[in-house]
């Protein structure tokens, strides 16, 4: 490609992006009102790496337990049109001592602040704590978060159950979700794994008229920050980076593997593969 190694190492010491300068750089390409938001983490394997700044110990749903890491939170947009981004992100940094919950709200009040508009938040059973659902309803949006089994859900006034043990039809039920207020909760199964879900919509509107397929299909759209994880991991390769220095190189070279994404996304597989090989022009 004609880009020798010492170009891109200056390069990425001379300059310090921000996660302001992605929302920029995607929002063009994008219908900022109306959307569905979704905020989910990536654990990046680093499971040899002892001098790269951020990295630590953190759960890996890959390889179901605690390993060596970078925590990347992403939260990610798609609009009514169908097109899809990521808009905002994150590397913990455990010495700030921030949870991941507390850098959800930061960068869900970001975005906002930036001029996104969106109509739903989505998110799985982590980020589904009291703290955020007051925040996300704070802002007059609507959400879908998953719930663990074990959350107290109520159907009349002064008894308390665990969502699990509750009778769920397909269309959903309402319940008072303990701290928070009414939502309605939906169960998937998928095959022998049981899940729940929590929704609650914009303006305090009627939850009799979120159905099972208005469930479905917002369930749906979260699964695609699933596949940006994947993504970044399999063809954009982001865990392969090494840095043996400070973290003033280390968010450069996460924050460019996520900002390869948005070329991937619009070129097939295969031609990704070309694409970054340098064996092919963009299209």
């Amino acid at each position: 490609m004609g880009i020798s190694h010492e170009s891109v190492n200056r390069f990425l010491q001379r300059e310090n992006y921000s996660p302001q300068d992605l929302f920029n750089e995607v929002k063009s390409g994008l219908n900022l009102k109306g959307g569905v938001l979704s905020v989910d983490d990536s654990v990046l394997d680093k499971l040899c790496s002892h001098h790269m700044a951020f990295v630590g110990h953190f759960w890996s749903g890959k390889h179901h337990r605690v390993i060596k890491g970078l925590n990347l939170i992403t939260v990610y947009y798609c609009d009514i049109e169908g097109r899809h981004q990521p808009v905002n992100d994150r590397i913990v940094d455990k010495a700030k001592g921030k949870t991941k919950n507390e850098y959800f709200r930061e960068m869900l009040a970001e975005v906002l602040a930036w001029g996104l508009e969106p109509a739903f938040i989505t998110g799985d059973s982590w980020y589904s704590g009291v703290a955020n659902l007051k925040g996300v309803k704070h802002y007059d949006l609507g959400f879908l978060f998953a719930l663990e089994s074990n959350r107290l859900v109520s159907v009349e006034k002064g008894t308390w159950t665990q969502v699990q043990k509750l009778d769920i039809p397909e269309e959903g039920r309402e319940v008072w979700l303990r701290e928070f207020g009414r939502v309605k909760v939906f169960r998937t199964r998928l095959k022998e794994q049981v899940r729940h879900y929590a929704v609650h919509l914009s303006d305090g509107g009627p939850l009799s008229s979120f159905g099972r397929d208005s469930f479905l299909w917002l369930h749906d759209l979260h699964w695609q920050i699933e596949q940006y994880h994947r993504v970044i991991k399999q063809v954009c390769h982001i865990e392969h980076f090494q840095v043996r220095t400070t973290c003033h190189h280390t968010k450069p070279r996460v924050r460019c593997h996520v900002w390869l994404y948005p070329i991937t996304a619009t070129v097939p597989y295969g031609g990704t593969q070309k694409l970054l090989s340098g064996t092919a022009e963009p299209v």
